[in-house]
């Protein structure tokens, strides 16, 4: 008992060290993180997942002895340290923990500045203090000198690979096919921990690039049968109805479905839009599809029918592969294919993906006039970005295909206060409070833009397609979003309908409008797009459907395999009526769940092994 003790009492830092890491990950996980556990099982996991990883990256100490190793101690102890901090404010924003493809998209750092500062709290200068205790008892000399032990290096590491084995096997039990799931990334971090869910993450972006090497032509095929029984025939009547004219696309950032026909203080939110749905096709169930990529992934699914990664931005992993995108096929047409965004366009990579996607032209921030009164936030005023580019679009031959992005509506939501048409709301949530405000001043600019086309001679020789490109708000605000819904609680049905985005088709002149109810995704405005202007989509590979083809399913899957329908909601690994929200047996949600589990594998073959250069 003795010796034990006393070999206890020779690690006592390095122990020290791993409880404090480990205590740390778990406050984080309930405090941060707001990982929620069904049962003693799930509660137990999370206490015990940061314990491999830490004994391990703590334990490469042991490569070293006296000084050295305390001093190395401290410094991983840091490193881990940094990384679930740089998790804890990517997740603060976007509800999601960070992937290899999104820590190497560094030309995104310089713009994303602003929105960091606004994540940091000064309640996070707690993550150091364990740190710094570490770094006081080396100080006191608490801590003994270590001597070399012979084989502990060995000993160490089977430590803690038998602990990450006894760890997986529990987290097996708990969630069979675990390790299969790596689009779950909550539910990889509940069970592995977050630094093993890292390295888990690694192994999976490696397998993704090694696809494209052993790809051959025949790997399309199975791809191109599901797109031939799955293909509907547009609407007669619609077929062709915008042949020739100018195909103007709105991406609204970050605009949601629920600030639509409401109110706030008795004042419209956006009183253009709510105006702009009679005159308009609108469709009211209608989803965004983005995962990491936000406005990038929102890019890549309208310019090709086809899902973007669930890690990262398609637009840095993938921006040499070969696609049949809209542009490109637009061209062909006789159109005109061109961009227009006030922000540099090295951002999201996009002037190597455009070329890619076969666009003429990208006007960005260069062909503005961007300066301190006309600008805040991140970059250029949507009034000032609209009335600049009328003259780009004036410059462009006809017919053409343009895309605007907007950038006001953009976290954290600044705004000046002469740009205020309604007041902030009030809750918890600052970032909820100052949405609405920068919401109403882009519905304004787009309201200004419409008018400066009609008198331009522009509008009526143009169609529109103005869609949210992704949600702007998201589960982080949950409770500041229940006091604004008037609900009790976001449930996570609730959490799915949230990731409803506006999506109009307006023609001017047209008469026929109305509100379309079908439940579709970004991933159907490239069909949409080319049956209005009468082109055939017989032959061109994609996962979309024409938003008016009379027998189209009213269904769409999200990024993170949740399915909406009519009447179900899967998510979550559950199932929904969407009427009451009744949770129902799995078997009501089975059919359109490996559907929308097909249709995301097949995407992802097409996409990892570049597939269409073979076709």
């Amino acid at each position: 008992m003795a010796k034990l003790k006393a070999k206890l009492g020779t690690y006592k830092f390095f122990l020290i060290a791993v409880f404090f890491l480990c205590l740390k990950t778990y406050i984080l996980y309930k405090s941060g993180f707001n990982i929620q556990s069904e049962n003693v099982l799930q509660e137990f996991l999370l206490m015990i997942n940061p314990v491999s990883s830490a004994v391990l990256l703590i334990g490469l100490s042991f490569f070293f002895t006296g000084m050295t190793r305390n001093i190395v101690i401290i410094l991983t102890n840091f490193i881990a340290t940094l990384v679930v901090y740089l998790n804890l404010l990517y997740f603060r924003f976007f509800s999601d923990f960070l992937t290899w493809p999104v820590l190497f998209q560094t030309s995104n750092a310089k713009d994303l500045s602003g929105s960091i500062t606004e994540l940091i709290k000064f309640a996070d200068l707690l993550l150091l203090l364990d740190i710094m205790v570490l770094i006081f008892l080396v100080v006191i000399r608490v801590v003994p000198i270590q001597a070399p032990v012979k084989r502990e290096r060995i000993y160490i590491v089977t430590l803690a690979f038998v602990l990450f084995m006894v760890n997986l096997g529990i987290a097996q039990i708990e969630r069979p096919q675990l390790l299969t799931r790596s689009f779950d990334r909550e539910m990889l971090v509940k069970n592995i921990g977050l630094l093993n869910y890292h390295v888990y993450d690694g192994y999976i972006q490696s397998q993704s690039r090694a696809q494209r090497v052993f790809a051959d032509s025949s790997d399309i095929t199975e791809i191109l049968d599901y797109r031939k029984d799955n293909l509907k025939d547009p609407d007669p009547d619609l077929f062709g109805i915008a042949e020739g004219k100018n195909v103007i696309v709105l991406s609204l950032e970050s605009l949601q479905s629920f600030v639509i026909n409401e109110t706030l203080d008795g004042e419209e939110i956006t009183p253009f839009l709510n105006d702009l749905i009679n005159d308009s096709y609108y469709f009211d169930n209608f989803y965004h599809q983005t995962a990491q990529g936000k406005t990038s992934d929102s890019e890549f699914l309208v310019a090709n029918s086809l899902f973007a990664r669930d890690s990262g931005s398609v637009f840095f992993t993938h921006a040499g592969n070969e696609y049949h995108a809209l542009p490109e096929i637009l061209k062909e047409s006789g159109y005109y294919a061109s961009v227009l965004h006030a922000n540099n366009k090295s951002f999201w990579n996009r002037d190597i993906m455009y070329d890619s996607l076969g666009y003429d032209q990208f006007f960005d921030i260069t062909y503005y006039d961007v300066n301190e009164e006309n600008s805040v936030g991140w970059g250029l005023k949507d009034v000032d970005f609209f009335e600049q580019s009328i003259e780009l679009l004036k410059s462009q031959p006809k017919p053409y295909y343009s895309k605007f992005i907007t950038l006001t509506n953009h976290f954290p939501f600044e705004l000046e206060e002469e740009d205020r048409f309604i007041n902030e709301f009030d809750s918890n949530s600052g970032t909820l409070n100052r949405y609405f405000p920068t919401v109403r001043y882009m519905d304004h600019a787009l309201e200004q833009f419409f008018d400066r086309l009609k008198e331009e001679g522009i509008y009526e020789e143009s169609i529109f397609i103005l869609y949210g490109d992704h949600y702007g708000i998201s589960d982080y605000h949950n409770k500041a979003m229940s006091l604004f819904l008037n609900k009790e609680e976001i449930t996570d049905l609730d959490q799915v309908q949230l990731q409803r985005v506006p999506m109009y088709v307006h023609i001017p002149g047209h008469t026929n409008n109305e509100i379309k109810h079908t439940v579709s995704g970004q991933i159907d405005i490239k069909p949409t797009i080319m049956h209005l202007l009468g082109l055939d989509t017989t032959f061109d590979v994609q996962f979309g459907t024409d938003l008016f083809a009379p027998e189209r399913s009213s269904y769409a899957v999200l990024r993170d395999g949740s399915v909406i329908t009519d009447h179900v909601v899967y998510t979550k690994g559950s199932c929904y009526r969407k009427i009451d929200g009744k949770e129902l047996d799995q078997l009501n949600c089975d059919p359109f769940r490996e559907r929308g589990a097909l249709e995301l594998k097949l995407s992802d073959k097409l996409l990892y092994g570049d597939l269409l250069r073979f076709y």
